[in-house]
């Protein structure tokens, strides 16, 4: 009696790293139960091609030029509800992934580990489970807290950090911000994720709140005929 073939596992890649792309979709192709059905280099084109490939795994990584990893999350989880999100990233602190957990991913890999990892991962979370660190399924789960206002006002930021909060607050895209600061676009990135972190706020409207309140950026304030805002127009 000849044994009926399991359908493939539909997988979509999300990823501003061509070269990391195409390790990962050669490692997965040779893997007999998965199927690559596509992949994005940003949020705008995996938020476009998901609605039509409508794959069952997304490997999304956390470190996206164009929007916030954990924010994409969220947006993929209400366009493709059905679809299980794994994290894929190059770090492995606990406050990473909490809140890609947090975010809605079923699931979080490491860049650094055994590729191996991410198909037991894609396989896993294809049935319904989940896939995180074991270590950190305690504070996964615990309730998530916010920070007091007085704990908010303690925050100390870097001048870096005030730089591309203000910057941000003002419109600026994160290659724009990198420009305008001499940095690269992942240092640029990395700053403002740990703006996210430290503040406890992940949307780009709360940042330019936060920016607002606290005298960071002059958005919000009057300005005299003639001034001239930092950063627009250019």
């Amino acid at each position: 009696m000849n044994k009926k073939k399991q359908p493939k596992i539909k997988v979509f890649l999300v990823d501003d790293h061509p070269a990391l792309r195409d390790g990962v979709r050669s490692y997965l192709t040779n893997q007999g139960s998965v199927l690559v059905v596509g992949e994005a280099s940003d949020a705008q084109e995996a938020l476009r091609k998901v609605r039509k490939l409508a794959p069952e795994v997304i490997i999304l990584d956390v470190n996206l030029p164009s929007l916030d990893g954990g924010e994409l999350a969220r947006q993929l989880r209400r366009t493709i509800p059905r679809a299980k999100i794994i994290a894929f990233s190059v770090h492995a602190g606990q406050e990473y992934v909490v809140r890609m957990a947090r975010c809605g991913a079923h699931g979080y890999v490491t860049k650094d580990a055994p590729t191996a990892k991410l198909v037991e991962a894609i396989r896993h979370v294809h049935q319904g489970g989940l896939y995180f660190p074991p270590e950190m399924s305690d504070a996964i789960l615990s309730p998530e807290s916010k920070p007091s206002p007085d704990e908010a006002n303690k925050v100390v930021l870097t001048v870096r950090e005030r730089e591309v909060l203000a910057l941000l607050a003002e419109g600026l895209a994160n290659k724009e911000v990198a420009r305008k600061l001499g940095i690269s676009v992942r240092t640029s990135e990395t700053h403002r994720e740990h703006l996210s972190h430290k503040l406890n706020i992940m949307t780009i409207a709360g940042l330019t709140k936060y920016a607002i309140q606290h005298g960071l950026t002059s958005l919000g304030l009057p300005t005299r005929v003639g001034d001239r805002v930092e950063g627009r127009g250019q």
